[in-house]
C-alpha cells in the first residue's frame, strides 16, 4: 500500500504537465474496479486505460490504484483524489451544459423511477429547483415497487441502490454507499429511550412494512433477530415507515440518505457493514445523450454528491 500523502491535482507542482484527459480514466477505473471495465464503459482498449493511469500517476507523482487480482483498488491517496477528480467532471459537465444551454432545445418528459421514500424527501425540493432552471423539461416521477428496466425504456433515469452489475447498455454514476440502519423520533427518545444495542430493541416497537424487496428484506433480518414480537403496526410502503417513525410510534429502518436529514430523526444503531449496495443515477445509453435526459442527471448528481458531502460531515 502506498505512503504517498494526497494533494490536490491543482496544487501539484507539475500541474501543468497534467492531461487532464487522463481524469476520465481514473474516474472509469475507479468507479469500475478494473481496467477491462474501464475499457468497456470508455470503449477502447484495455490496454490504453492501463497506459493512462500510468501516465496519470508519473504526472501527480502518487501511486493511485493497488494492483490486485481482482482488480484495481484505490490507495489511500487515489481515494482521497477520487473527490478532487470528480469536482472536475462535474465542472466540466457544468461548463458543457452552460456551453450548449443556447443551443439545444432542453425541453420533453424525463421518466425518473426511485424508491418512494427517496422521491417524497430527498427527490421533491430538488425537482422543484430543476423545474425552475429548466421550465420545459417535464419529469414523470414513478416510485412504484416495481424496479423498471431502463433497457426496454420503462424509465429514463433510475436513482436506484444495488451491488450487481449493471445490464448492457446501462451506465451511471455513483453517488455514495447506501446505508439504512433504525431510527426514532426525539419525541420517542424523550419518552423510551434510544436503544444502545441490538438486546435492548426488545424493549422497544418496532415499525414494520415497507413493500416488496425492502419488507423481504427487513422481515428476514427481523426474524433473525428474533424481534417479530416487537413489531407493533407494519406499512405497505417505505414512506409508511418514513411515517411511523415520525409519528413516534416506534422504531423503523430508513435510509441514511433520509435519516441523516431529517432533524427530528435519531440513529439508534450504526449502519450495518459490508453490505455492498451503492446508490446510482443510472440511464441507458440510448438516451444518455438527448439534452433533457442529460441536463436531469447532472443537475441531479451534482445536488445529490452535494447533500451526501453535507450529510458526511454533519454525522
Amino acid at each position: 500500500m502506498s505512503n504517498d500523502v494526497a494533494q490536490p491535482f491543482c496544487n501539484n507542482a507539475e500541474w501543468g504537465m497534467l492531461d487532464w484527459n487522463d481524469l476520465k480514466y481514473f474516474l472509469a477505473v475507479a468507479r469500475g474496479g478494473s481496467t477491462l471495465a474501464a475499457s468497456r464503459e470508455l470503449r477502447v482498449s484495455q490496454t490504453t486505460v492501463a497506459r493512462r493511469i500510468a501516465a496519470l500517476e508519473e504526472s501527480v507523482g502518487l501511486t493511485l490504484f493497488e494492483k490486485r487480482p481482482a482488480g484495481y483498488a484505490l490507495t489511500p491517496s487515489g481515494d482521497e483524489l477520487l473527490v478532487h477528480a470528480e469536482e472536475v467532471e462535474a465542472a466540466a459537465l457544468r461548463f458543457d451544459s452552460t456551453a450548449g444551454a443556447s443551443t439545444r432545445d432542453i425541453s420533453g418528459t424525463v421518466r425518473l423511477t426511485t424508491e418512494e421514500v427517496l422521491a417524497m424527501t430527498v427527490l421533491a425540493p430538488l425537482l422543484r429547483e430543476l423545474h425552475d432552471l429548466h421550465p420545459k423539461i417535464h419529469i414523470e416521477l414513478d416510485s412504484a415497487q416495481t424496479i423498471r428496466d431502463l433497457g426496454a425504456g420503462e424509465a429514463d433515469i433510475a436513482l436506484r441502490s444495488t451491488s450487481k452489475p449493471q445490464p448492457a447498455g446501462v451506465v451511471g454514476r455513483a453517488l455514495c454507499k447506501d446505508d439504512w440502519t433504525l431510527y426514532c423520533s426525539c419525541d420517542y427518545a424523550a419518552r423510551h429511550g434510544v436503544p444502545k444495542n441490538k438486546e435492548d430493541l426488545k424493549n422497544h416497537s418496532l415499525v414494520g412494512g415497507g413493500g416488496g424487496n425492502l419488507w423481504r428484506a427487513y422481515s428476514a433480518w427481523i426474524k433473525d433477530m428474533g424481534l417479530e414480537d416487537q413489531v407493533m403496526v407494519q406499512h405497505g410502503s417505505s414512506t409508511g415507515l418514513l411515517s411511523g417513525v415520525r409519528s413516534g410510534f416506534g422504531i423503523a429502518v430508513l435510509p441514511c440518505m433520509v435519516g441523516d436529514g431529517d432533524p427530528d430523526l435519531i440513529r439508534c444503531l450504526p449502519p450495518r457493514e459490508n453490505h455492498g449496495r451503492v446508490m446510482w443515477l443510472l440511464t441507458h445509453e440510448r438516451v444518455r445523450h438527448a439534452p433533457r435526459v442529460r441536463t436531469t442527471i447532472d443537475f441531479l448528481y451534482e445536488r445529490l454528491k452535494r447533500l451526501v458531502s453535507e450529510l458526511e460531515l454533519a454525522t
